[in-house]
């Protein structure tokens, strides 16, 4: 493939994933982390940019996303599958994106509420993007991201030459763990579900460009990896470092969208605001564009579903769901995606170490089960719906239940164990091999 085509597919991915989230999200983390910011962002940026990344990869190295749930049985992958994207897609992740885009983006500029006219529009525009299939990599890769990224790198630029402030004194939670917290604020962003969806439309987009065979696929997703990863990374360093130096304007911020918000009114003066809505709806529309177009495709892949019936049907309930508003989005939807994560990187990380075939289907099982039981207490934990005695429980005797990962060591001693029967049984058959050669 082309230098400039994988360049293009690497920022097509950064801006898929590059949701309003992530840009109002990293602020208000670099504020509570001030002195801390380093050692904070370090932890954050292997779980917020390392697991995504890494589900890139044994994507690319299966070379079909279809290949993660290949040793399921059929109704548990498809399951799994079509949970995913209605939740990620049209029931939370889509709605939430055109709500965050309309809220920071439009709100501002005028009175009366229009959020119905915007959602139309938006989910219009969003479909129209998502019909140019073979074009997708051009508009967004080529033309979109560039644009993003320079309006980023404004704000970068104005954080690094022309500082509010210096860094302050981190928050309790900083002071002393400040590596341990960036992690859990790293997974809490729950990229790496994203990862999962987006893969379709990434290994489809290098396959169109002419890799056919596994190897090539693989080293393509590679260096599409890397450069999603790179300017991923930078984003999120820039951003928490805008937080960490903006304390004299803090005072009263809950987030980090009133944080920017009062930032680029600051440092950019009215100008500003103009600034962070164009950012903060293209974030948006690319997003929303990728996971139209992750839904369309699995549909039709697994399906034979048309890709446009699927596209329009997606678009249509992202504008209703969202006229609901964002809280009741999140209440409705929050638990799904809680109970989600933990299920996908779970089969992320069981296909880093065993095969996708039938003859694992046990492992794999009982994995899905695992994750699925112990990702239900962390999302019960994470809504504070768990009784406090239990939860006290819980955190004294299970590991990593107070970073909302419980799930993680069960799992690993499963792919421990199956890892270490898998090699015996080759052993035991190589020998029984010999023994039956030298007769």
């Amino acid at each position: 493939m082309k230098k400039h085509n994988l360049l293009a597919i690497g920022l097509m991915t950064f801006a898929m994933f590059l949701g309003a989230g992530n840009i109002i999200f990293p602020p208000f983390l670099g504020l509570e982390a001030g002195t801390q910011y380093l050692p904070a962002m370090f932890g954050f940026l292997l779980t917020a940019v390392g697991l995504p990344a890494l589900t890139l990869i044994v994507l690319g190295r299966l070379s079909s996303s279809g290949q993660l749930t290949e040793a399921l049985p059929k109704p548990l992958a498809i399951s799994f599958w079509v949970l995913l994207f209605t939740a990620i897609g049209p029931a939370f992740g889509m709605p939430r994106a055109v709500t965050v885009a309309y809220e920071m983006g439009i709100k501002p500029f005028f009175s009366g509420d229009h959020l119905l006219i915007f959602s139309i529009l938006f989910v219009g525009i969003t479909l129209l993007l998502a019909f140019q299939r073979g074009k997708l990599v051009d508009y967004i890769g080529k033309v979109m991201t560039p644009l993003l990224v320079l309006m980023l790198a404004a704000l970068a630029l104005a954080a690094i030459i022309t500082p509010l402030g210096v860094l302050n004194v981190p928050s309790a939670d900083y002071q002393y763990k400040a590596v341990t917290s960036g992690l859990i604020q790293g997974y809490m962003t729950m990229d790496a579900i994203a990862a999962v969806g987006f893969g379709w439309v990434i290994i489809k987009a290098i396959k169109d460009k002419g890799c056919e065979s596994p190897q090539t696929v693989f080293q393509a997703t590679l260096k599409v990896t890397l450069v999603y990863a790179v300017l991923m990374s930078a984003c999120y360093l820039a951003m928490a470092y805008v937080g960490a130096t903006s304390a004299s304007i803090s005072a009263g911020a809950t987030n980090g969208g009133e944080l920017l918000t009062r930032y680029v009114a600051e440092i950019f003066g009215p100008m500003g605001q103009y600034l962070l809505a164009g950012i903060i709806i293209m974030a948006c529309l690319t997003t929303t564009v990728g996971l139209t177009n992750a839904c369309a495709e699995y549909y039709q892949q697994t399906f034979r579903s048309p890709f446009a019936l699927t596209a329009i049907i997606v678009t249509t309930v992202t504008g209703v769901v969202a006229n609901f508003g964002l809280e009741q989005i999140l209440a409705i939807s929050l638990p799904a995606i809680l109970i989600l994560c933990p299920i996908a990187i779970a089969l992320v990380l069981t296909a880093l170490f065993l095969p996708t075939t039938k003859r694992n289907l046990s492992t794999y099982v009982t994995i899905v089960m695992i994750s699925l039981a112990f990702g239900s207490l962390d999302a019960l934990h994470i809504l504070g719906q768990l009784p406090t005695s239990l939860a006290e429980s819980l955190t004294r005797y299970v590991p990593l239940f107070e970073a909302h990962a419980s799930w993680f060591f069960p799992v690993f001693v499963v792919i421990g164990l199956s890892k270490l029967l898998h090699r015996q049984s080759s052993r035991s058959m190589e020998c029984g091999e010999k023994a039956t050669n030298t007769k």
